[in-house]
Parts: C-alpha cells; sequence; structure tokens
C-alpha cells in the first residue's frame, strides 16, 4: 500500500479524484456542446426561438431530475453504481443527439444527458469529499471545478476547430455536419468514464450508512491505514441515526419544512445561477454575436474565457483549505457585482443597425469584453468551485444524500430558469435590464453569505451539524445558521 508518511494513500485517493472527476468534465462537456450548435439545430429541426429554447433547456430539466434521484439513489445503490449509470446515460445521450433526424428524440437524449450531468454534479464531489483527508478536502473537491471547465473549454475548442475545418457549424465532415459532431465527440471521454468507474471502491461513509461495516473498513484501511481506520469508522457510525438508514425525510424539519442546512444549502445552489453565469457558458456565441463580433470570433471569445477560467479555480485551489471558504464566496459575491454592473452599463449604450442588430461602440465592447473576463475569474474563484465544494461536505452523514439531492434540483431548476429567461429578457428587456437583474443577485448573495453560510474549512464530515439544536444562551454561534 503506497502511504505517505501520516499514513494517508494519496496515490489511492488521487486515483479516485482523478476518476471522479471525469464526472465533473462531462458535466462541463455536455453543458458546453450545445454553445455553436444553434444555428444547426435551428436549421435540422426548423425551430422557432422558443422551440430552440426549449431544445437547449431539456438538457437542464434532465440535470434537475438527475441530481435529485442521483442524490436519493446514491444512499441505496452507492455512490459508484450510480455514477455507472450516468456514465452510460452520457455515452447514449451524446451517440444519439449527434445521429438523429428526429427533434422528439434529439430531446429526449439530450435530456437523459442531463441526468447523466445532473447526477455527476452531486455525486463527484460528494464522493471525493467523503474519501479525502479534512485538511486537503477542499483543494482535492475543488478539482472538480477545474474538470468543469476543462470539459467546458474542451467543448468550446472542440466546437471551434469542427467549425473552422468544416467552414461553419453548418458544413460537412465525413459526411456528417460539424454541429453534429460537436455533440458525438461528447462519447470519447463518457466511454473513459465508464470503465474507469469499475477499478474504484465506493465511499466508506455509504457502507456504513448501509451497514456494510467491514467493506468500510477494508477501504478505510486502504486509505488511511489500519489504526485511522478504526477511529474513523467509530466516528462514522457514531454519525448515523441506529434506528434507520439514510432516507429524505432527515432533511425534513417541523415549521420551516426542511432543515436550516438544507435551506442554506439551497441558497447557495440557487444564487450560484441568479448571477447568470450560465449565460456566458451556454450563450455565449450568441451573446457576443449579439454583441454585434462573427461567429468565428464569439467562438474564440468562448475559449479564451474557458481558459481564464482554469486559471481562476487553480487560485481557488491555492486558497480554499488556507483562508476557507465563506471567505472566497464573500469575495466573489463582491467581484462579480462590479463587474457585472460594468457590463451592463455597457449594454446600456449599445444601439440597433438598419437590420436590428445590436451594436457597441468600440469602448463599450472593450469594457464589455473585460468585464466578462473579470467576471469569469471571480465566479471561478468563488462560487463556481466553494458551492460545489461546501454542498459535498457542509451536512452530517445522515442526510448527505437527500439534502444534496434537494440543493441538487434547485441549483438545476434555477438554471433552467436563468437560461429559459435570458432569450426573452434580452429580446424584451434589453441586455442592460437582463444584466442588472444579474448584478442585484450578485449583490443579494453577498449578505446572504454572510448571515447564513458557516466556515467548514479543517472540519471532519463527522463534525458537520444539523444545525437545528435549541439555541441556549452564550450558544448562538454554535446553534443557529446566521454566524459563520
Amino acid at each position: 500500500m503506497n502511504t505517505s508518511r501520516t499514513g494517508v494513500n494519496m496515490a489511492l485517493i488521487s486515483a479516485i479524484v482523478a476518476v471522479a472527476t471525469i464526472g465533473g468534465l462531462l458535466f462541463g462537456y455536455d453543458s458546453g456542446a450545445v454553445n455553436g450548435t444553434q444555428t444547426g439545430l435551428t436549421a435540422e429541426f426548423d425551430l422557432s426561438p422558443a422551440a430552440l429554447g426549449f431544445t437547449v433547456g431539456s438538457l437542464l430539466i434532465g440535470c434537475a431530475f438527475g441530481a435529485f434521484f442521483a442524490g436519493r439513489l446514491a444512499d441505496v445503490m452507492g455512490r459508484r453504481n450510480v455514477m455507472l449509470i450516468a456514465a452510460a446515460l452520457f455515452v447514449g445521450g451524446a451517440l444519439t443527439q449527434g445521429l438523429t433526424h428526429l427533434h422528439w428524440l434529439f430531446v429526449i437524449a439530450r435530456f437523459c444527458g442531463g441526468m447523466a450531468v445532473g447526477a455527476a454534479s452531486v455525486l463527484s464531489p460528494l464522493y471525493i469529499s467523503e474519501v479525502a483527508p479534512a485538511r486537503i478536502r477542499g483543494r482535492l473537491t475543488t478539482v472538480q471545478q477545474v474538470m468543469i471547465i476543462t470539459g467546458l473549454t474542451a467543448a468550446f475548442v472542440v466546437n471551434y476547430f469542427l467549425a473552422q475545418v468544416a467552414g461553419d457549424s453548418l458544413g460537412n465532415l465525413a459526411g456528417v455536419k460539424a454541429w453534429r459532431w460537436m455533440y458525438l465527440a461528447q462519447a470519447v471521454p463518457a466511454v473513459v468514464f465508464l470503465i474507469a468507474l469499475f477499478f474504484i471502491p465506493d465511499s466508506p461513509r455509504h457502507l456504513v450508512g448501509v451497514g456494510r461495516k467491514e467493506e468500510a473498513r477494508a477501504v478505510l484501511t486502504n486509505l488511511f491505514g489500519s489504526a485511522e481506520a478504526e477511529r474513523k469508522l467509530s466516528e462514522i457510525q457514531a454519525s448515523f441515526a441506529g434506528d434507520h438508514r439514510p432516507r429524505l425525510r432527515d432533511v425534513t424539519a417541523p415549521g420551516t419544512g426542511l432543515r436550516p442546512i438544507v435551506w442554506a444549502g439551497i441558497l447557495l445552489a440557487t444564487f450560484q445561477q441568479f448571477v447568470g453565469i450560465n449565460i456566458i457558458f451556454y450563450y455565449g456565441e450568441t451573446l457576443w454575436k449579439l454583441a454585434g463580433v462573427s461567429e468565428s470570433a464569439a467562438l474564440e471569445r468562448n475559449v479564451v474565457s474557458g481558459l481564464v477560467s482554469i486559471a481562476a479555480v487553480f487560485a481557488a485551489i491555492l486558497l480554499i483549505d488556507k483562508i476557507g471558504r465563506k471567505p472566497l464566496l464573500l469575495i466573489g459575491s463582491v467581484g462579480m457585482a462590479v463587474t457585472l454592473g460594468a457590463m451592463t452599463w455597457a449594454f446600456s449604450a449599445a444601439a440597433t443597425d438598419a437590420a436590428g442588430n445590436l451594436m457597441l461602440a468600440p469602448t463599450q465592447g472593450w469594457t464589455a469584453l473585460v468585464a466578462a473576463n473579470l467576471y469569469v475569474i471571480f465566479f471561478n474563484f468563488s462560487w463556481g468551485p466553494v458551492m460545489w465544494v461546501m454542498l459535498g461536505e457542509m451536512f452530517p452523514n445522515q442526510m448527505r444524500g437527500s439534502a444534496l439531492a434537494v440543493a441538487g434540483f434547485a441549483q438545476w431548476a434555477a438554471n433552467f430558469l436563468v437560461v429559459q429567461t435570458f432569450p426573452w429578457m434580452a429580446a424584451h428587456l434589453g441586455l442592460a435590464t437582463t444584466y442588472a437583474f444579474y448584478t442585484a443577485s450578485a449583490v443579494i448573495s453577498f449578505f446572504l453569505v454572510k448571515a447564513f453560510i458557516k466556515e467548514t474549512k479543517g472540519k471532519e464530515l463527522e463534525e458537520m451539524e444539523g444545525w437545528d439544536a435549541p439555541v441556549a444562551a452564550g450558544d448562538a454561534e454554535v446553534a443557529t445558521p446566521e454566524l459563520g
């Protein structure tokens, strides 16, 4: 067994993280592949703007259901087994989207691909947080965001070069439209993910939760050595309710419906989307074309945004286990509010040409470009990775799968809402008003984090609290979610 001086088997942990985060790469790739294919989808299926919005957004409907059911099934079937199902859905969804000439079948395949994305989005950080040592858990879980952005960037790069080789997204390559190759390319990493999952163990915390104590002991021994394994096994066992296995009702509370910590998770999940980040990811090409640049230039700017994002996440990896999760969220909220405000100003000065196309003056155009990239930096330095890190670690063992199911559903539902409303808001309210809403959301997110989010840096998962203990005099910081 390859262990460090502390007894931690970093080789095995690194292998688990590498495999689990392929799910993050597919999460990003599947989410970003549609960027650059919208012209092809419209031409192939004769779609109206509303129908195109639904076709693009059908992935997100699947994501919401995939996140919810994956969180629940992970407590029943195990983290790895549900990830295997997700990997199979990735493969099938990619091939079908790339090959079918039937719109209804394309939408179904996109929904199934979305279920896989939703499952990967909650299970990868959950799985990593349950095998990683507390002192470096934030860094290892943040690798998930690196892979998400890598997947998005890979989709942008592949789409760009396919369009370049074929002439544009409607051109042919080997008798197949370039936009179809943009979907088919997803199958390659999906097959790698499916195969690799057979070589990693299930989460020891899940194994304890379903009564498979000896299997959990074996996994913990491989991860941390025999002495540490026994200590961790005892702590994990003590963190589960003795009278029942994990269930959905564990997240509920009288009066408020859900436990305060679950509401905090929902706030993190939804405001990560209300700041409008996926407008850059899903509609990046469309957004820049609205701003008056060509399809080729728009795709190039998508690639730049992706590379900038990866650099920002690496900065987060260096700091998340040093300064903590909450400070990064607060910094990100301030940075996003300022940069979104700058984009709002740039679009407020936009004009239209004789054909009704949006035009930006050089000053406004450069302001929008610089602000957009700074916005992406702030998001991926903070809310991008930290939200997933916290959702993977902030809940007690007894409710982690169920709480992630609820928060993950909320995250993808908010994602769907933002993506679906963007085309209508841009057309009827204008980009300035649309970005003013995202700016306001960034401002609100600062105060929500300040009031309701607790720091989790350095805590063992067995130390996470449900935030529902009675408030005693002098004990408010422990018993309530208001203080960090």
